[in-house]
């Protein structure tokens, strides 16, 4: 794609090095959270599905710029050029990779129609399973759509003075299809005001933040990490459990404001984490790259999953290695993460090909794209 999409990255016209190694640390935890690798959960006080959506949405919507406001027509056409038009592109080559595959014996993902083309991708974005953990990218622009329109009405009437209303109205929405989806009523085409719903909180967080909280966020170390883990101490003691499902918009076991307090502890911890690093990896190239280019690997991180396992279908029936691999989980189960000797350090290779090949793949357009 000529155009690096904005849906997951540090954008190149604020270049700012702690949230690109932000962002990359967010795409590692997807990744992990995909393999099942609990490794950086610190002991599970923090699940990577209680925040890692929101942490993506914190960040894209720290730069968001407020003058945008004022030409919302110019300001959709470039997210759609810069987030729908490459995940379209994307969702029809995996449309047909789920035809070309259903040839060599796979059972995975819906057939290409117009609907699962252009419509599934808001319902859902689970079409083709494939490009699943894309399934942010839709729900990203729909996002930033409502919330530009309704911080045009709010400042038109005179409502949105500072931050603080806006954060305070975004979080009444939020409780309010929590509550709905505990009643049963987010399914099917309620799905999409119920994702705009839960996730319009997360991003205002990233604005609210930005305007309210940066300047001030000087807590030491000490003390910062250690009110979260005393808060997170106390959630993981009282709740049902933390994690919750952003792509559903479902399992919320703990009522309306536990999702967003796990969602902001969540992100102030990596923010934090993030903010340590940058001193050392602020020049590293790959950190660079990689907080640049997350888009990459939520779209193809799936498809590096089938490539490891392909290698060792390959060597499990040519060579009679790995007689544990399951054929049945191969064509039918886009997550499975084969574990010789059932060894759980294997989950590391997975998350390795799952960062590695799709960010490689960027590579190689890239120099296409240079070339042409």
């Amino acid at each position: 794609m000529k155009k690096e999409t904005e849906a997951v990255k540090c954008p190149k016209t604020e270049v700012n090095q702690q949230f690109c190694i932000l962002s990359a640390i967010a795409m590692i935890l997807v990744v992990m959270g995909h393999v099942d690798e609990n490794l950086l959960t610190i002991g599970d006080l923090f699940p990577y599905y209680s925040f890692h959506i929101a942490l993506f949405l914190f960040i894209s919507g720290y730069f968001y710029r407020p003058y945008e406001e004022e030409q919302i027509g110019a300001y959709l056409k470039r997210k759609a050029q810069n987030l729908l038009l490459p995940y379209l592109i994307w969702n029809v080559f995996y449309g047909v990779l789920v035809v070309v595959l259903r040839l060599a014996g796979f059972y995975i993902g819906n057939e290409p129609s117009l609907w699962t083309l252009f419509i599934e991708p808001f319902l859902s974005g689970h079409q083709f399973t494939y490009n699943a953990p894309a399934w942010f990218v839709p729900a990203l622009f729909l996002v930033e759509a409502v919330n530009v329109v309704i911080r045009r009405v709010l400042r038109r009437i005179q409502v949105l003075n500072h931050e603080w209303v806006l954060m305070s109205f975004y979080l009444v929405l939020g409780f309010c299809v929590v509550w709905l989806s505990e009643n049963g009523y987010v399914y099917d085409w309620y799905r999409i005001p119920g994702r705009i719903m839960y996730m319009l909180p997360c991003f205002e967080m990233g604005q609210f933040y930005k305007q309210k909280l940066e300047k001030k966020d000087h807590l030491p170390n000490w003390l910062y990490f250690g009110i979260l883990l005393i808060v997170q101490l106390i959630l993981a003691v009282s709740c049902k459990g933390l994690a919750v499902s952003a792509a559903w918009c479902n399992g919320f076991l703990n009522g309306p404001v536990v999702p967003f307090l796990t969602a902001a502890t969540g992100i102030a911890f990596w923010l934090r984490i993030a903010r340590l690093l940058t001193p050392a990896l602020e020049k590293n190239r790959f950190w660079t790259y990689f907080g640049r280019h997350t888009f990459a690997v939520m779209m193809h991180q799936i498809l590096a999953f089938l490539a490891a396992n392909s290698i060792f279908a390959a060597l499990s029936a040519g060579s009679g290695l790995f007689a544990d691999f399951n054929w049945e989980r191969y064509l039918t189960d886009v997550y499975y993460v084969y574990l010789p000797g059932g060894l759980s350090q294997f989950k590391m290779l997975y998350v390795i090909a799952g960062i590695g090949l799709p960010l490689l793949l960027q590579k190689g357009l890239d120099r296409l794209q240079k070339r042409g």
